[in-house]
């Protein structure tokens, strides 16, 4: 997998040392103002017409994705016949990445079980010079934050559905070959031993992490044992902008392009790190959740470590293809997983 964007799964667009560098960071916007799309009088007029044509109607209005950390089209569509339609598109020229993964959803969102609290694929199209997947559109919003107890505990209920249905994933999906996050964390995502070794600038840390190298570097590298001998599929990504609440209250899990083989606490403290610092017992709820029943002692704190390290090393790295609100998030995320962290050990 590579990850992207502001996504946890996925690589960064840069090899260690290489920062962009950030001059003048834009201020904190919310998650739900986070996109900078195109519109869809933007597409070019034959992929418009093409997407039309496969929708069978005539598309009337355009509601553009606010939230995400691309720039590629992503919109609810509403057509004539009164119809709705989710429909994520790129230009495989200027997005080659993106485009690969849409792709890449599109072929994971086919194959995971119908019953899940996911959206379902509709059909993709190549048109254009641009790929499209449409997926069937959730009536809903994101979670407003700070998190309101009754959509964190409708999103803990979805996960704990997902997380017990693909603790033994169809073969359909695991067929596609699917990484793993052992070898994506020793490969993607452990980065305070590339600072402690002075291969990677040391970022900007809380004070309470100050002088806690060693311990970080220490609390991360238990991350790719702990997760070795997971064969459960994992969503991989699962952050507060790719979760709606329905608007009868139930949550669905989306944007499922990072989908891995991995341990299920590792989506529990994605979801978590937005509910860090408002108030709520995390270290209670990741405990009483069922996706982290038999993980090691200190699994949730290796988390945390090799998060923080992600976020905040990467957020000065620059990305033609990504929000320019990415960096702003990422270091918001990797302070968040730092404070939290903090709070455990006790570091003062």
């Amino acid at each position: 997998m590579a990850w992207q964007s502001g996504s946890v799964a996925a690589r960064r667009a840069r090899t260690p040392g290489q920062h962009g560098g950030v001059s003048s960071p834009l201020p904190p916007v919310p998650y739900h103002a986070s996109a900078s799309r195109p519109s869809w009088p933007e597409l070019p007029a034959a992929l418009r017409a093409a997407i039309a044509d496969r929708l069978g109607t005539p598309v009337v209005t355009a509601q553009v994705a606010t939230a995400g950390f691309t720039r590629g089209f992503a919109a609810v569509l509403h057509t004539a016949d009164g119809g709705r339609a989710f429909v994520k598109a790129a230009p495989a020229a200027v997005q080659p990445g993106l485009v690969q993964g849409y792709a890449r959803e599109a072929a994971i969102l086919d194959r995971l079980p119908t019953d899940l609290p996911a959206p379902r694929l509709r059909w993709t199209l190549d048109e254009a010079g641009w790929f499209v997947l449409c997926a069937e559109a959730v009536d809903g919003h994101l979670p407003r934050l700070p998190w309101a107890r009754a959509e964190l505990d409708a999103t803990l209920a979805a996960y704990a559905e997902v997380a017990a249905v693909l603790a033994d994933p169809p073969t359909g999906l695991t067929a596609l070959g699917l990484p793993r996050l052992a070898d994506l964390a020793r490969s993607d995502i452990l980065w305070w031993e590339e600072v402690a070794a002075g291969r990677e600038p040391l970022p900007a840390l809380p004070a309470a992490a100050r002088g806690r190298l060693p311990e970080l570097v220490a609390l991360e590298s238990r991350l790719p044992a702990y997760a070795d001998g997971a064969t459960g599929v994992i969503h991989g990504d699962l952050r507060v902008d790719n979760v709606l609440i329905g608007r009868d209250g139930r949550a669905w899990i989306c944007d499922w392009t990072w989908a891995c083989t991995g341990p299920a606490w590792f989506d529990l403290v994605t979801l978590l790190l937005t509910a860090s610092d408002g108030g709520l017992d995390v270290d209670r709820i990741f405990a009483a959740h069922p996706a982290s029943a038999g993980a090691p002692p200190d699994a949730l704190d290796a988390t945390l470590a090799a998060l923080a390290g992600y976020y905040l090393t990467g957020a000065d790295a620059t990305s033609v293809t990504a929000s320019p609100h990415r960096s702003t998030h990422q270091r918001s995320s990797g302070r968040q997983a730092l404070d939290w962290l903090a709070r455990r050990q006790g570091w003062r």
